[in-house]
């Protein structure tokens, strides 16, 4: 189990890192042409739209199952003692129903989208594979959040986000 958690962790990593470097070039690309030969790369808005929310839905299931959300910590030192367990355990389902409702919410619009053929502006991009993405990622991270939080280096001690230069460790 543990060797396919990791390989589907790994295709998701090389992904992002696709569509990251994709974004970059075109964005880059785009840039140097409007600049030097006032000519814009043709749909550069649609195709930037399209990897940021496939940016943005791949990394959603990773983020998710190492606990790498937006948290306030205000209340950590009496929400993480043992006796509150069940206050974690409530919040880990209502996460994970958020994220189910999510990928239901999706996958009607990926339903909607085929129906009425919607597509983007200029390069008339059909959206529904999208939707599709977007729905599949809501649904495993919705899993992800009521699953055990995976061991990563996302959250070793030694990490860099730990030790970083604003951290206690740094004496500032």
């Amino acid at each position: 189990m543990k060797f396919i958690i990791h390989s589907f962790q790994s295709t998701i990593r090389f992904l992002l890192i696709l569509s990251l470097s994709a974004m970059v070039i075109l964005t880059f690309g785009d840039v140097l042409g409007r600049r030097l030969f006032n000519t814009p790369i043709y749909g550069a808005h649609d195709l930037t739209e399209h990897l940021m929310a496939l940016i943005v839905f791949c990394g959603l299931p990773l983020l998710t199952s190492v606990r790498g959300h937006l948290a306030v910590d205000l209340f950590d030192r009496c929400i993480m003692q043992p006796k509150m367990a069940w206050w974690r355990a409530c919040i880990s389902l209502m996460v994970a129903a958020i994220l189910f409702l999510i990928g239901f919410q999706f996958a009607i619009a990926a339903k909607e989208a085929v129906f009425i053929q919607e597509v983007s502006q200029e390069l008339l991009i059909p959206r529904y594979y999208l939707y599709t993405v977007m729905s599949v990622s809501g649904f495993i991270s919705g899993v992800a959040a009521l699953l055990p939080e995976s061991n990563n280096n996302m959250n070793n001690s030694d990490s860099a986000l730990t030790k970083g230069p604003l951290s206690r460790e740094s004496g500032l």
